[in-house]
């Protein structure tokens, strides 16, 4: 049995970038917990209350369908962690690493267009850095679509998938758990409707010659 620990930005990151590999852990007996920063609401022009609590009692369904538990959800600025100190969120980051002591940690990739996916990425990175005590096995970034494929820039780093997970038994658990975070959700041809979405599962699936699957990046693995 392993602890898995997934560091998000918002709400709904989780299940976009691993909901088949929050599923796989709990087939295979880990205990998942996943983390969150913002409210994911805040920076919209219009928002209200309501639509903050819509989304937190999503995350919540989301949560008990998947099998995984939220073990903090912070209230930071939504899109403005640029403007929050790093060494804060990397202390959020640590409080909880001493709770759990992961084995295996999922985040953003680097080289996501949102601004607080990538500061997220940072802070998660600084937070497991290499010790002489420290649990961390696997360290892997995940992709979100219309976040990580939006920001494709010439000479820069792009995320470069190495490591993919077959989720033919876990994609349409994955598309209903989606489906409940229905406000996050985009119209077919956005890369982040329910379309798009299986579509990349597809993509991903040929990439390693299976029908659906998840992809990640593996930041660092050590081996004992």
């Amino acid at each position: 049995m392993k602890k898995i620990l997934i560091v998000v930005a918002h709400t709904d990151d989780e299940t976009l970038g691993c909901g088949g590999a929050i599923q796989n852990h709990v087939k295979n007996k880990d205990k998942v917990f996943a983390m969150s920063f913002t409210n994911g609401i805040s920076a919209r022009n219009k928002y209200s209350k309501q639509d903050i609590e819509r989304r937190a009692n999503a995350a919540k369904k989301v949560s008990k369908l998947l099998g995984f538990k939220w073990i903090k959800n912070l209230n930071y600025p939504d899109n403005k962690l640029d403007q929050v100190s790093l060494l804060e969120l990397i202390k959020e980051i640590e409080i909880v690493k001493k709770i759990i002591n992961p084995d295996i940690v999922y985040t953003h990739s680097f080289s996501d267009l949102n601004i607080d996916h990538r500061v997220i990425a940072e802070a998660t990175l600084t937070a497991f850095r290499p010790g002489p005590k420290e649990n961390l096995k696997e360290l892997r970034s995940f992709e979100v679509p219309s976040s990580t494929d939006f920001r494709m820039l010439q000479d820069q780093k792009i995320f470069i998938p190495n490591i993919f997970l077959r989720i033919n038994k876990f994609w349409k658990k994955k598309i209903k758990a989606l489906s409940l975070y229905k406000k996050e959700i985009k119209p077919s041809p956005n890369s982040r409707s329910l379309s798009g979405i299986k579509n990349l599962m597809k993509i991903r699936g040929n990439h390693c010659g299976c029908e659906y699957a998840e992809s990640f990046q593996l930041i660092r693995k050590i081996e004992k």
